[in-house]
């Protein structure tokens, strides 16, 4: 059975995911259902080579678009970063749709297809901010929230980044930063902490709790002068090595909570009275979830197929398919 044969319906959209590690693609139908995705490791720094990127593209899309050569493709992620197929310049906050339709930029595929990347958003400052693909994400999870214009919403994405948005209506306002999921990851294998740990079989939710208390009760102290406590609790028999990888996910997220915490508290927003919306993976969401509810968030959410709903969003708002079509998050 061929490509074509297999699909549900008649295919109206490429839509990219495409960052720094990996790629997804997904072709969607003229009422922006997903009929079809794929998903392979060729990221961006993963193609250094001339001629990389069109390949990337081909593999992934070349049968679909074989089928349905005039199929508009939208693109979001690094592939519009400076090391991607064509930069895209940041949009500044505030950033809704309409501006970040106005920052798409083209780039024209070797198999004819032209390719229009959505641009990433920065926020200026003393530290500034950027994000890229995240604006998209952010985009797909109000897309049926139905926001006025002026509601405010908060929208966290755990990952190698976190970032941490606040939405007023559908304007992203500002957002900051934590990169909690790549120290976790530098920590446990490139210092003493990752020598005595254990992978475990399961999740520990004690140890992980425990490490959130940690980070919460931490009393300004901050993340250097609680993060040896790893080992030292280890070191006196306090905590199993299979229970040292949770705990110090917990005190990681735990401390990035009470960042977020102060950080909007110094704008007068209590994070017990948030309902976050969260977007990446179930299972990291979920621990960011059972964190939450540690600092009194008792109404976060995890948002499913946020990339999807905003790739194929922000295609009607430019035009590329019909703006009858409407695809709802998750």
């Amino acid at each position: 059975m061929t490509a074509v044969q297999a699909l549900a319906a008649p295919p109206a959209l490429i839509g990219l995911d495409w960052g720094t590690t990996a790629l997804r693609a997904y072709l969607f139908d003229e009422r922006g259902g997903v009929i079809a995705t794929r998903a392979s490791g060729d990221g961006i720094m993963r193609l250094p080579q001339p001629g990389a990127f069109d390949a990337a593209f081909e593999a992934a899309c070349g049968d679909w678009l074989d089928m349905s050569p005039s199929l508009p493709v939208i693109a979001a992620g690094m592939i519009g970063s400076a090391q991607g197929w064509r930069e895209a310049p940041y949009v500044e906050t505030p950033a809704d749709a309409l501006a970040l339709v106005a920052g798409i930029v083209r780039v024209s595929a070797a198999c004819g297809a032209d390719i229009h990347i959505v641009p990433g958003v920065i926020e200026h400052g003393e530290l500034p901010n950027v994000m890229r693909g995240e604006e998209t994400q952010i985009v797909g999870a109000l897309a049926s929230a139905a926001l006025d214009g002026e509601t405010r919403a908060l929208v966290g994405l755990p990952g190698t980044h976190a970032k941490w948005a606040v939405v007023r209506g559908e304007r992203i306002e500002s957002f900051h930063t934590f990169m909690t999921g790549e120290v976790y990851g530098a920590l446990r294998e490139h210092t003493i902490l990752g020598r005595t740990m254990i992978e475990p079989a399961q999740f520990d939710t004690q140890a992980f709790l425990r490490g959130v208390a940690v980070a919460q009760h931490a009393h300004g102290a901050g993340l250097l002068a609680t993060i040896f406590s790893t080992r030292t609790l280890g070191l006196t028999g306090e905590l199993e090595p299979q229970q040292q990888p949770d705990y110090l996910s917990g005190l990681l997220i735990g401390h990035e909570l009470a960042g977020l915490a102060a950080l909007l508290a110094s704008r007068g927003v209590a994070l017990a009275g948030e309902a976050p919306r969260l977007i990446g993976s179930a299972t990291l969401c979920e621990r960011y979830r059972l964190a939450l509810t540690q600092f009194g968030c008792l109404r976060a959410s995890i948002v499913e197929a946020a990339a999807e709903s905003g790739l194929w969003r922000l295609a009607v708002q430019a035009g590329l398919v019909g703006r009858r079509a409407f695809a709802p998050a998750g």
